[in-house]
């Protein structure tokens, strides 16, 4: 019990669903609630089916691609380069409510569901921890923590429509900033600096 303890708090930590919820509301601002919610699903959904992945078939995954944890945090890090500088300068991740269809609230959901919630940091994690303290012990810690971050989710998508903008627009730059600022560290241990 107290490794699964061990093992949630870690999973808490790497997966960081306090920033990812933050960038949530950012990234949705501009939508309907009932969008927001199925973001929020398909965002932790997202997680769950890439952190399954790994969980499941782990390294086995990454030789049947030809591609090494470096490439994943190369491929993050450019990812969360592109969303943060969107961030920082205040564009909208969606433009507007009508380019805001399904196909691009649920690039933000996978934006957010991955490299976010499940980067690179999450995928090594999964992996040594699936070795160390075995698949069972390791999924429930994974399950438990997208689940709350899920809920996070769901709980701001009723909420967020009454936080002025302003507050918003600047927790969106500062938060563009730190995204960017992850990208940029997952590119270079990515390449070995």
């Amino acid at each position: 019990m107290d490794g699964l303890i061990q093992l949630i708090v870690l999973f808490f930590v790497i997966f960081d669903p306090l920033a990812s919820a933050m960038v949530f509301v950012s990234a949705t601002r501009n939508m309907k609630s009932k969008d927001m919610v199925k973001v929020g699903i398909y965002a932790t959904l997202v997680a769950m089916s890439v952190s399954a992945i790994f969980l499941l078939f782990g390294n086995t995954f990454l030789t049947l691609f030809n591609t090494d944890m470096n490439d994943i945090k190369i491929a993050g890090g450019i990812l969360l380069g592109i969303l943060g500088v969107k961030m920082a300068l205040g564009y909208n991740i969606v433009e507007d409510e009508t380019k805001s269809g399904n196909s691009s609230n649920m690039a933000v959901a996978s934006l957010i569901g991955t490299p976010l919630l499940t980067g690179p940091a999450a995928i090594t994690t999964i992996l040594i921890t699936t070795h160390d303290y075995g698949m069972l012990s390791t999924g429930i810690a994974i399950f438990a923590v997208l689940l709350f971050a899920g809920l996070i989710f769901f709980i701001l998508s009723k909420f967020a429509h009454k936080i002025k903008q302003t507050p918003i627009q600047v927790i969106s730059t500062i938060l563009g900033l730190i995204t960017l600022a992850w990208g940029i560290n997952f590119i270079r241990t990515g390449l070995g600096f």
